[in-house]
Parts: structure tokens; C-alpha cells; sequence
């Protein structure tokens, strides 16, 4: 088994806490939000990434052709809210993903709550999850989500 200080080492390091939205029509406001944990290691640390999912008793090992890794990832809300996020408030991340963290706890607490799907919560959660990972790679600009948000709307 893992040291749970460990784990909150190498999150620090190679891990990602990541809300990303995409567009669908069939839900009343037209935007699902998908809540993500993950751990990225080389191809090399692939039974370090089994041990991440032995660890949370969770998530999905993936490899990611992208960028060629091994990746341990979490995205159920149940999970999130029942084994990942009570980890790190029990063995708290210290550096620049702290505030991540702290960001990604609220979205999926609103998520776990279903206020996702009110147009009011929705609108937070997108300007809360645009406060995260400012250098990451994103299918939207938060703009473009809020208009596509003000369009459903009407």
C-alpha cells in the first residue's frame, strides 16, 4: 500500500484536477460538466499507476497516446466525493495545486448536488473552473461557454 503522503507528493508533481465542458443539446442547459482526477507517469512507472488505482479503489488506468503516458484517472462524482477529495483534506497538497484542489472541491460538491444542471450554478462553476490550470489546453474559451450558456437560456 501506498503512503497517503506520497500520493499527495506525486499529485503535486504529475497530477490534475480539471473540470471540462462540452456541449449537449439534450440537457436543459446545454453544457455537461465533467469533474477529472488524474495521475500521469511514463510508460516506465505503469505499476506505480496500478498502485494509484489500488490506493482509491477507483478510477481507470488509460495510456494516452498524446503524450505517452500512463494515466490514473478518476471522473465518477460519487468517487471524487467519497474517496479522492477526503484524501486530500486529510493529507493536504502544499504547493501550487492547493488552489486547484480548493477550486475542484466546490465544483464537485455543486456537481454531487446537481446544480450543474441550474443555469444560475452553472454559470459559477464555469467562471470557478477557468480559475484552474490557467496554462492547460481547453476545447473552449470561457466566453464561447458563456454565450453558448446565454443561448440555451433564451
Amino acid at each position: 500500500m501506498l503512503n497517503p503522503w506520497y500520493v499527495t507528493g506525486i499529485t503535486e508533481g504529475e497530477g490534475c484536477f480539471s473540470i471540462s465542458f462540452s456541449k449537449r443539446k439534450k440537457l436543459t442547459v446545454g453544457i455537461e460538466t465533467r469533474p477529472s482526477f488524474s495521475i500521469a507517469l511514463s510508460k516506465r512507472d505503469l505499476e506505480l499507476v496500478k498502485k494509484l488505482r489500488e490506493f482509491f479503489t477507483c478510477g481507470a488506468v488509460r495510456f494516452s497516446r498524446s503524450d505517452r503516458t500512463y494515466k490514473f484517472e478518476v471522473r465518477s462524482i460519487g468517487n471524487l466525493e467519497k474517496k479522492v477529495i477526503p484524501h486530500f483534506k486529510r493529507y493536504a497538497l502544499e504547493g501550487a495545486k492547493k488552489a486547484d484542489f480548493e477550486l475542484f472541491k466546490r465544483i464537485c460538491n455543486l456537481i454531487y448536488c446537481n446544480h450543474h444542471l441550474n443555469s444560475e450554478y452553472l454559470k459559477k462553476i464555469i467562471e470557478m473552473a477557468y480559475q484552474m490550470n490557467p496554462s492547460g489546453k481547453r476545447r473552449y474559451r470561457k466566453e464561447e461557454l458563456l454565450r453558448m450558456f446565454n443561448e440555451v437560456k433564451r
